[in-house]
């Protein structure tokens, strides 16, 4: 089995083993024989966040298949608990049709419902950390499953506790609060515009959801065999959070958004500004681009290799701290590769 055929970005050479864990304590038992025999393994989700190496990978992929569902409506807020392999945008559309806000901006982001706290996904003005109440886990240090609290978690811009351990923790499922009867505020500008409302305003999960995939498919952030942009690990850099010096530095018109600490900045607006074309390749001939629809995307146009990718996202990272001073952080999870420094 080729990790190119297991990942959205289609680039990876071959895993020595594979298997489906469709259960719960299939994963566990898969995870802690592996783990008690000293041997290596890769999780695979959706496979929507991996860059992986052209070399492959030297162990057993265990791919996480784990399904189902549970809502409990409690007054005016709803408990939804979902397995690690239910589909990410199947619960959001769930929630959505039953007008249970928190989530509706975070339709149409590829992937399993596991890797979410990991990355503390976000888009539009939502991140899941917003309304996580709880995450099982294994434990594999321990050798036991645990629930971690909200707190517990460590959720940072695009982190946690999980990235910040990736081979202690196996996500096994995951716990939501939504609001019944509540519509939630739009955050994000480019949402507020394609609603026709202020931000601020409340708007319905569905409609919200709606907007959202719609301005996903325009950037080529929807998977669809018939668009070559939308070979891609998603975004692949995050928008870097700065010093109020660094912050001070930049033009004027840089987008800037709001942190808990710094100043969080637009990594689309400096890829660009940085000379960086939406289509714009490392060098002729490569087979790797920037989508041709979003700055932040690297897509792969056919038969690219992780070398390509690797090549294309140094080149764009080295531009930008070459204009700006600014470090772009890579937000896909690499396997058996790396960007390494910038050089220079």
């Amino acid at each position: 089995m080729r990790l190119s055929d297991l990942t959205t970005l289609g680039v990876g050479g071959p895993a020595a083993d594979f298997v489906l864990a469709s259960s719960e304590a299939e994963i566990i038992d898969y995870v802690t024989s592996l783990d008690a025999a000293g041997q290596p393994l890769l999780l695979l989700g959706g496979g929507s966040n991996l860059v992986c190496g052209d070399a492959g990978f030297d162990g057993t992929v265990i791919a996480i298949g784990n399904r189902g569902i549970e809502a409990r409506v409690d007054g005016n807020t709803v408990e939804i608990s979902a397995a690690a392999g239910e589909p990410w945008d199947d619960l959001v559309a769930y929630a959505a049709g039953s007008e249970w806000a928190g989530i509706e901006a975070l339709s149409g982001i590829p992937g399993l419902v596991g890797a979410t706290p990991i990355q503390n996904v976000g888009a539009y003005g939502q991140e899941v950390s917003h309304t996580i109440t709880r995450v099982r886990a294994l434990d594999r240090r321990a050798g036991q499953v645990v629930e971690l609290t909200a707190a517990e978690c460590a959720f940072t811009y695009r982190g946690s506790a999980f990235k910040e351990s990736p081979d202690r923790w196996v996500v096994l499922d995951v716990a939501f609060r939504l609001a019944t009867d509540v519509e939630s505020e739009v955050r994000y500008s480019q949402l507020a515009d394609a609603l026709g409302q202020q931000i601020g305003d409340p708007a319905g999960a569905q409609r919200v959801r709606e907007a959202v995939l719609a301005l996903r498919r325009a950037k080529g952030m929807i998977l669809d065999p018939r668009d070559p942009d939308a070979s891609s690990a998603g975004s692949f850099f995050t928008n870097p959070i700065v010093s109020d010096l660094v912050a001070a530095s930049l033009p004027a018109e840089c987008p800037r958004y709001p942190a808990v600490a710094g100043v969080k900045v637009s990594a689309a607006w400096l890829i660009e500004h940085a000379g960086v074309t939406r289509g714009w390749q490392a060098r002729a001939g490569s087979r790797a681009a920037v989508s041709s629809k979003h700055s932040l995307a690297i897509s792969n146009r056919g038969g690219a290799t992780a070398a390509e990718v690797i090549e294309l996202a140094r080149s764009v990272r080295e531009r930008v701290h070459a204009a700006y001073g600014v470090e772009l952080t890579a937000e896909p999870r690499f396997v058996n590769c790396s960007l390494g420094p910038i050089e220079g």
